[in-house]
C-alpha cells in the first residue's frame, strides 16, 4: 500500500502540473481564437482532435486494456523478463502506426467531412488545411503511449504523468506568438498560409517533444529491447482476440464523437459549438486526470498482478478501497466546480457572457462526473480478467444513447443550446454505462462485488457535500454572481474560483469530520504525499 501510495503521489503531482499548464494553454489559445461563435476555433478543434480518435480508434483501448496485462504476464513468467516480447511488440506497434499515419494523411478530406460536415465551406477548408499539419501527431501519440504502458506496467509511472507538461509549454509559447503576430482571429475566412503554419505546427512540435522525451526513461524498465521484426511467438493471435473487441468498442464511441462533432458544427458561428464542447470537457477531465487516473494506474497494474495469482478476493477488494479512495476526493472537487462552474468558465472566456455559456455545458457534463469516475476501475477490472467483449457491449448500449440523444437534441433545441443538449445526452449515457457495467462485473465474476460499504461511504461524502456546495455558491453570490467581479476578467475569474473552491472544500472537510468518514483519514495521507519531506 506505501508503493501505492507514493505511485499515486507522483503520478497526481505529474498530472496536476500537467493539467494545469493544459489549462493554460487553453487559456491562451483561446485568446487567439475564442470560443463561442469562431469558426476558426471550431475548424482548429476538429482538426487537432483527428490524430486524437484515430489514435483512439486503433489502439488507444489496446494499449490500456490489454498491453499492460500482457507485458506483467511476460515479466512474471519469461525468463529475459520480457525483453524479447517488448521488442517485438514496440516493433509492431511503430510500423502500424507509421503505416496509419500514412493512410490518415492521405484520407484528411474525408475526415474532415465526417467530424466538420455541417461547418461552412470556410470553416471547413481551414479544417483541413490545419488537419495536414496536425495528423502527423497521430505516429507520436502512437509512441507516447506505447512506450508509456511498457514503463507504467514496469512500475515506472513518472514519466508517462510529466512528459505532457513538455507539450503545454510549446503550445503556450507558440499560440501566445500568435496572438503577438497576429491577434484574436474569429473567423475562419481571415487565415493565412503563415498563421495556420504556425498553429498546427506548434500543436505537432508539442505532440513529437512528448513523446520523446519518454525514451530518455528507458533504461529505468529495465528491459533490453532492440528492433525485432520476427512476430511469431508474442501471442498475436490471443492479442487479436481481445483487441477485436477493444477495436469494436473504440469503434462505436468514435461514430458517436463523429455525430456529436457533425451536429454541433451547425452552431459554429452562432453559439457553444465543437471548440466549446472541448474545453467544457477539459474542466470535466481535469479533477478526472489528477485523482482517478492517478489512484487508478497504480490500482490497475496491481489488479492485473492479482489476476495472474488467481487471488479473486483482492481483485475486489482492490475496487472496493479504489472506489471510495476516489469517491471521498471526487464528491468534493465536485461541490466546489458546481459552485465555482461561472468563474472557472471565466478563464476560456473572453467575456462573462462566453463564461455562463461554457458554463452551461460543463454542467451538463458534471452531471454525470461520479459515474465516469467509479466506472474507471469497474473497466480495469475487467481488462485485468482479460475480458474486453463485455466492455465493448456496455459501451455500445452507451454510444447509442450518445447518438439518440444528440438527434434529439437537434432537432428540439435551439442552435445556441445545441452544445448543452448533447453535453447532457452524453451524461445521461454514461450514468447508464456505469450502472450496467457494474451489473455486468458481477456476473462475470460470479461473487459479490463488495461495493456495498463503497456505496455508503459515497452517499455520507455527498450529505457532507451538500452544505459545502451551498457556501460556496453563497461565496460566489456575495462576489457578485456572474454579472458581478468573480466574472469580470480572468485574474477574476481565478480567485473568485480559488476563494469559492477552498470555501467549498474546507466545509466539506468539516462535516467529514463531524460525519467521522474514515475515508478522510486516507484521503488526508493521500495529500501529505505532496508536502515537502514527505
Amino acid at each position: 500500500m506505501a508503493s501505492l501510495g507514493r505511485s499515486s503521489a507522483l503520478i497526481s503531482a505529474g498530472t496536476m502540473v500537467s493539467r494545469i499548464t493544459g489549462l493554460i494553454r487553453n487559456m491562451v489559445l483561446v485568446g487567439a481564437l475564442g470560443v463561442v461563435g469562431s469558426s476558426a476555433a471550431n475548424s482548429f478543434a476538429v482538426a487537432n482532435q483527428l490524430p486524437n480518435s484515430i489514435f483512439a480508434l486503433i489502439s488507444s483501448g489496446l494499449l490500456a486494456g490489454i498491453i499492460v496485462p500482457q507485458i506483467v504476464k511476460a515479466v512474471r513468467t519469461h525468463v529475459d523478463q520480457g525483453s524479447a516480447f517488448v521488442s517485438k511488440l514496440l516493433t509492431l506497434g511503430v510500423v502500424v502506426l507509421g503505416a496509419v499515419t500514412v493512410v490518415a494523411i492521405a484520407a484528411a478530406p474525408l475526415l474532415v467531412l465526417i467530424y466538420g460536415g455541417k461547418f461552412s465551406p470556410e470553416g471547413r477548408a481551414l479544417a483541413l488545411a490545419l488537419a495536414y499539419w496536425c495528423l502527423p501527431q497521430l505516429f507520436f501519440y502512437g509512441l507516447y503511449a506505447l512506450v508509456g504502458e511498457v514503463l507504467n506496467a514496469r512500475r515506472v509511472f513518472g514519466p508517462f504523468a510529466w512528459s505532457p507538461i513538455i507539450n503545454n509549454v510549446v503550445s503556450i509559447i507558440g499560440f501566445g506568438a500568435f496572438i503577438w503576430l497576429f491577434g484574436l482571429t474569429r473567423s475562419a475566412r481571415d487565415w493565412t498560409p503563415d498563421m495556420i503554419a504556425l498553429m498546427g505546427g506548434t500543436a505537432t512540435l508539442g505532440i513529437v517533444l512528448q513523446a520523446l522525451v519518454l525514451l530518455l526513461f528507458w533504461r529505468r524498465a529495465g528491459l533490453h529491447v532492440r528492433p525485432d521484426f520476427r512476430w511469431r511467438g508474442i501471442g498475436l493471435r490471443h492479442i487479436g482476440r481481445l483487441a477485436g473487441w477493444t477495436f469494436l468498442m473504440v469503434v462505436v464511441s468514435q461514430i458517436a464523437g463523429a455525430v456529436q462533432a457533425n451536429l454541433v458544427g451547425s452552431a459554429s458561428d452562432v453559439g457553444a459549438a465543437q471548440f466549446a464542447i472541448q474545453t467544457a470537457w477539459l474542466l470535466f477531465m481535469l479533477p478526472f486526470s489528477i485523482v482517478v487516473i492517478s489512484l487508478g494506474t497504480p490500482y490497475y497494474t496491481q489488479l492485473s498482478e492479482h489476476v495472474a495469482e488467481g487471488r479473486t478476493d483482492a481483485v475486489t477488494a482492490d475496487l472496493a478501497t479504489l472506489t471510495r479512495t476516489i469517491g471521498v476526493f471526487m464528491v468534493g472537487i465536485l461541490g466546489a466546480m458546481i459552485a465555482a462552474i461561472v468563474p472557472l468558465s471565466r478563464l476560456f472566456a473572453n467575456d462573462a457572457d462566453e463564461a455562463v455559456a461554457l458554463a452551461w455545458v460543463l454542467a451538463a457534463f458534471l452531471v454525470a462526473l461520479l459515474p465516469l469516475s467509479f466506472q474507471f476501475g469497474i473497466q480495469r477490472t475487467f481488462y485485468a480478467l482479460g475480458d474486453t467483449r463485455t466492455p465493448f457491449l456496455y459501451t455500445t448500449v452507451q454510444a447509442v444513447l450518445v447518438i439518440v440523444t444528440a438527434i434529439i437534441a437537434f432537432v428540439a433545441l435551439p442552435l445556441p443550446w445545441l452544445a448543452v443538449g448533447i453535453a447532457l445526452g452524453q451524461s445521461l449515457a454514461n450514468i447508464i454505462q456505469f450502472a450496467l457495467a457494474v451489473v455486468l462485473l458481477r456476473r462475470r465474476m460470479a461473487r459479490p462485488l463488495g461495493l456495498g460499504a463503497a456505496a455508503r461511504a459515497v452517499v455520507r461524502f455527498l450529505v457532507a457535500a451538500l452544505p459545502a456546495t451551498a457556501a460556496g455558491w453563497l461565496t460566489f453570490d456575495l462576489l457578485g454572481g456572474a454579472a458581478g467581479w468573480a466574472a469580470s476578467d480572468r485574474l477574476a475569474g481565478f480567485l473568485s474560483a480559488a476563494l469559492i473552491g477552498l470555501v467549498t472544500l474546507v466545509i466539506y472537510t468539516a462535516f467529514l469530520a463531524l460525519l467521522r468518514a474514515p475515508e478522510l483519514r486516507t484521503a488526508v495521507r493521500t495529500v501529505r504525499r505532496f508536502l515537502p519531506g514527505r
